[in-house]
């Protein structure tokens, strides 16, 4: 992979570090992640395997230490690695409509579910879960889905353009 962008997948992550630090935990100690809304970025931005699985595994560790649910490390970090590989996919398969906004969104939206769903039956499993599965789902994971929609189309369109306006030609399209 290319060290330039790595550095970029690397300062995403470190954003995604501080937002997903100063989110409260909300209901049960579950918060709005949006650490998945810049990983679905840096996908989003260098689309190689490589860079999903590295995302994964960064992101994973990062919200692992920082999160509020009880038991929640090892689940955060399965959700993560699940997530990006299913992002990666998502995103071979639209292939060149990647950059069109509503793809974007669309992206955004089913990484949340995705990661919501693999994080929630994943802590049921190995530590249980504080709150019914239905009570967290529909009142963390949806929501949070909805509100990613706009946030990664905006962090997407921010990066873009700072890309664009630096003259950077090391983003694979």
């Amino acid at each position: 992979m290319n060290l330039r962008k790595n550095i970029l997948t690397a300062l995403l992550l470190a954003i995604g570090f501080i937002l997903h630090q100063i989110i409260p935990g909300v209901v049960a100690g579950m918060k709005f992640d949006l650490m998945l809304s810049i990983m679905v970025v840096a996908i989003l931005i260098n689309s190689e395997f490589k860079n999903a699985l590295l995302t994964g595994v960064i992101g994973g560790f990062i919200t692992a230490m920082t999160t509020t649910f009880p038991g929640g490390q090892i689940p955060n970090v399965i959700d993560k690695m699940v997530t990006c590989i299913a992002v990666y996919f998502i995103i071979k398969l639209i292939g060149k409509y990647k950059e069109k906004q509503i793809s974007i969104a669309g992206v955004a939206f089913l990484a949340t579910i995705v990661s919501g769903s693999v994080f929630l039956i994943s802590a049921l499993f190995i530590v249980g879960l504080p709150a019914p599965f239905k009570v967290l789902f529909l009142t963390i994971v949806l929501p949070t889905s909805f509100a990613n929609i706009f946030v990664t189309t905006l962090i997407y369109n921010c990066v873009n353009t700072a890309i664009r306006i630096s003259g950077a030609k090391f983003v694979s399209r």
